[in-house]
């Protein structure tokens, strides 16, 4: 797939809130995936790698949250080998308020597959 293709299906996914099936078909095993330094107080890894470690990261997310009010993801942008999308999401946490959060993710593509993603917030 061209980076174009990977682009249009991660949104496709993204927006059906299929989120493993971009871990398991758009990502490439040795993955690497970068948060910002002022989530270690949060408990977020800042660097995570690999497919398999990827997917715990985001199950262990995905457990702590009671609700999602809403979300959104907003379509590529694409340049070469990356493609960018914000993502915006209203939930409560279990046992903390509710909460909106906004965040940009740069995604490299290499040979069809996601080799990278950073995050913004």
């Amino acid at each position: 797939m061209t980076t174009q293709e990977v682009a249009d299906r991660y949104y496709e996914l993204a927006n059906e809130n299929k989120w493993n099936e971009i871990y398991e078909t758009l990502h490439d095993e040795d993955i690497v995936q970068r948060e910002p330094d002022h989530g270690v107080p949060a408990g977020i890894e800042t660097t995570t790698r690999g497919k398999a470690a990827v997917k715990v990261k985001s199950e262990t997310h995905r457990a702590m949250i009671e609700a999602i009010h809403s979300r959104h993801t907003s379509e590529p942008a694409v340049a070469g080998n990356f493609f960018t999308t914000v993502l915006k999401r209203d939930v409560t946490y279990k046992g903390r308020p509710r909460v909106n959060s906004e965040e940009i993710a740069v995604i490299e593509v290499k040979d069809g597959k996601i080799v990278s993603e950073t995050f913004f917030y």
